[in-house]
């Protein structure tokens, strides 16, 4: 089923921006004490399950170019969060991994994000949550 037009002041989309940037500026200020850019916090969030990622496969997770997360890769490296390495059997392909140290701030990153989702989400009904689940997965098949 089609929805039918919205109007601009009801669009899902600026809404989901909107949230976007909102949320994104509370993560910072929770976060300020790691002194980390947003997308510093987006890949170490994104590594925090300890699996290792190529460079490919962590840009898709975060939404970035390859090129782009070279910046961001090569200052979590520095910060002595991630290694890079090569990968078994694909030489070719950089495998990136969490330190000790990045397994930790990870770990602080996922802990803080938790939290603020249980508060902003607290007063919904588990059917709204699933709802806007539902809006998040046909966003993500649209873009696939």
């Amino acid at each position: 089923m089609k929805s039918e037009s919205v109007s601009p002041d009801r669009s899902v989309l600026l809404t989901l921006q909107r949230a976007t940037h909102a949320t994104l500026q509370l993560i910072a200020a929770e976060l300020v004490d790691l002194d980390l850019t947003a997308s510093e916090i987006n890949a170490l969030a994104n590594l925090a399950d300890g699996k290792g990622r190529t460079v490919s496969q962590l840009g898709a997770a975060v939404g970035a170019r390859p090129t782009t997360l070279t910046g961001v890769l090569d200052r979590l490296e520095r910060r002595g969060h991630i290694t890079r390495g090569a990968r078994i059997g694909d030489r070719r392909s950089v495998l990136i991994q969490l330190t000790d140290s990045g397994r930790a701030t990870a770990a602080l990153i996922r802990q803080a994000l938790a939290d603020l989702e249980s508060r902003a989400l607290a007063g919904l009904p588990a059917g709204a949550i699933a709802g806007f689940h539902a809006v998040l997965d046909a966003l993500i098949e649209e873009g696939a």
